[in-house]
């Protein structure tokens, strides 16, 4: 026994049950296309201290199953937002924040405002203290920033709405927890001076991130680009968010505000997709920790004996959240359906109401009854967060086919092509491009070549064509084309085979080596492949009959005539019987490009 009590290891039992967790959950919900998000509260009710955990005492077999120590998992928890947030930051940038300036201070401040002080007034009505009053309005009108924006796309209308007001929220809890200790018995003083303080260092330390960043990012990142390693970024990445968030904590802003500052300032670089790309899948398993958190802090017990109350004051709080943002975006002009999505989806409390809740509780401004019935509360909203954000999709569509239909907007612009590779064949691809005011982005996996290109002014960026989803990050799926000019051929087959086969109607133009490798091509779904051999033959035949004066009309009509049939003898020896037609929606290339 005492053998088997030194081989038993909590921690590990805590990650066995957190890993189980991920790989049951994950695939089971994804086949029925549902958010993971309830299956992770799901399974934290099943293993935390108010479910199994309460009978380990009986059954000393559940600890290998179950969680029965919570706090140490909050670590974990508090990470997942800070990668949450980072990410978040990745997505924005600075021009795109500055952009969103009018509904990030104008519309998130409004909301907070406004559903505050309704649900203080409300409080204050039923008989809570005027400063307990407060804190709870404050509290239940945040929203869940780790469940909305997980939920939501955020290049829709209803996805900037939410982060904008969301991002807000993120930079009013550090004021809104410092006002909650100026209102604590006998603190208001010096907590309108730490206040201060705080926000005189927060700035400070915001502006040398700003500064540093600026100057330090762009060659650490270059560098560990130049090693081609993804473990190299991965552990860049996670420095400078992770140092970021320390910086920020350490003058009492939260983590995350330096988090989101981190992230913006790599959205700044050429290497936000790359680092976006490699965090993924860290944030998304630190995330669910998070939310099995949640679920372990609901006790079933207090629920059930409860039930009535904590029911209706869900309700009440969804209901208000709900009608007073969508009612603010459409008083802002925004369309029927995109404000009552938005409110529904905005309703529910967030994983910072529990945050606010505690800071309260220490401040004695509420007593812990009401601080865990409202915490209850919270933990039941973001449970049924997906459902509603599904809810909200649905009364959407209902509201868009009641109303009447709009004439959609006039397309601006053309599709833009993506060049893969910009090498000497990408930039001449682009200059043809350019000079035919065709719009194109070009992508590479070289530092020193997209560095190159940016300098004369070229539209690349880096980014890794063969890693991951870095082609769907750059827009491939409303692309005119795709044109793979690197001089990799069974990379150039691999891209030419997954794109064909997510995207049946893509162009697909590819730089072969030589005319076995354009049959290879072929058979992978490109539509036009290019052997290099035989264009440098063609070119030099195209000069020795102009040089022996025959009409320039003529050789051209001949060259292509040369091109098509090497095309279809190459289509033949490729075992392909016919010419493959070009797919729907797309444009006749000029051959020979």
């Amino acid at each position: 026994m005492a053998t088997e009590t030194q081989l038993y290891s909590p921690f590990l039992s805590d990650a066995l049950v957190i890993l189980g967790a991920a790989g049951a959950v994950i695939p089971v919900f994804a086949r029925f296309r549902i958010t993971p998000v309830i299956g992770f509260i799901l399974i934290g009710l099943l293993v935390g201290p108010f479910g199994l955990g309460r009978h380990v005492g009986q059954l000393p077999w559940l600890s290998y199953m179950t969680i029965t120590r919570p706090e140490e998992l909050d670590v974990f928890a508090e990470f997942g937002i800070i990668l949450l947030l980072f990410s978040i930051g990745l997505e924005l940038s600075f021009g795109r924040l500055w952009d969103m300036r009018r509904l990030v201070f104008g519309l998130g401040s409004l909301e907070l405002i406004v559903i505050g002080s309704a649900l203080t007034c409300v409080f204050f009505m039923l008989g809570q203290a005027l400063s307990g009053a407060l804190a709870l309005g404050l509290a239940l009108a945040l929203s869940s920033t780790a469940l909305v924006l997980k939920i939501t796309n955020t290049n829709t209308p209803v996805g900037r709405a939410a982060l904008s007001m969301l991002l807000f929220e993120d930079i009013a809890l550090v004021p809104i927890i410092f006002l909650l200790g100026a209102l604590a018995p006998h603190a208001a003083e010096g907590g309108v001076g730490n206040l201060v303080t705080t926000v005189m260092w927060g700035s400070l330390v915001v502006g040398g991130l700003l500064v540093l960043g600026r100057y330090l990012l762009p060659p650490l990142f270059a560098q560990a680009a130049r090693t081609k390693s993804p473990e190299l970024f991965l552990a860049a990445s996670l420095l400078v968010v992770i140092l970021a968030s320390l910086a920020t904590a350490a003058v009492g802003l939260s983590p995350i505000v330096g988090a989101l500052v981190a992230g913006l300032l790599i959205a700044e670089t050429d290497y936000h997709a790359e680092v976006e790309q490699i965090i993924e899948p860290f944030k998304g398993l630190a995330l669910g920790v998070f939310l099995i958190t949640i679920g372990m802090s609901i006790d079933l017990a207090m629920l059930w004996d409860n039930l009535g109350p904590i029911l209706m004051a869900t309700a009440g709080v969804i209901v208000l959240k709900a009608v007073v943002t969508g009612l603010l975006l459409r008083m802002m002009g925004a369309r029927s359906s995109t404000s009552a999505e938005t409110g529904v989806l905005m309703a529910s409390p967030s994983e910072t109401t529990l945050i606010v809740l505690s800071a309260a509780t220490a401040a004695q401004l509420i007593d812990q009854p009401t601080a865990q019935f409202w915490q209850v509360v919270t933990a039941i909203g973001l449970t049924v967060t997906p459902l509603m954000a599904l809810a909200g999709r649905i009364f959407a569509r209902r509201i868009d086919r009641a109303e009447p239909a709009e004439q959609p907007p006039v397309q601006e612009g053309l599709p833009p092509s993506i060049i893969v590779g910009f090498g000497r064949g990408g930039k001449l691809v682009a200059d043809l491009l350019i000079h035919h005011k065709r719009p194109y982005l070009a992508i590479e996996a070289d530092v020193d070549l997209v560095a190159a290109g940016r300098r004369k002014g070229y539209n690349v960026s880096f980014s890794d064509a063969a890693r991951g989803d870095a082609l769907i990050r750059a827009g491939v799926e409303h692309a005119a084309a795709v044109i793979l000019t690197m001089d990799e051929p069974v990379m150039a087959q691999r891209v030419v085979r997954k794109l064909r086969a997510q995207f049946p109607a893509l162009p697909i133009i590819a730089r072969a080596r030589d005319v076995d490798h354009a049959a290879q091509l072929y058979r992978a779904g490109a539509t036009h492949a290019v052997p290099e051999t035989l264009e440098s033959t063609l070119q030099m035949s195209e000069a020795v009959l102009v040089e022996t004066g025959v009409a320039m009309g003529r050789i051209i009509a001949s060259i292509h005539e040369k091109r098509d049939e090497f095309r279809d003898r190459i289509m033949k020896d490729g075992g392909l019987d016919e010419k493959p037609a070009l797919r729907t929606g797309s444009m006749p290339a000029a051959e020979g490009v």
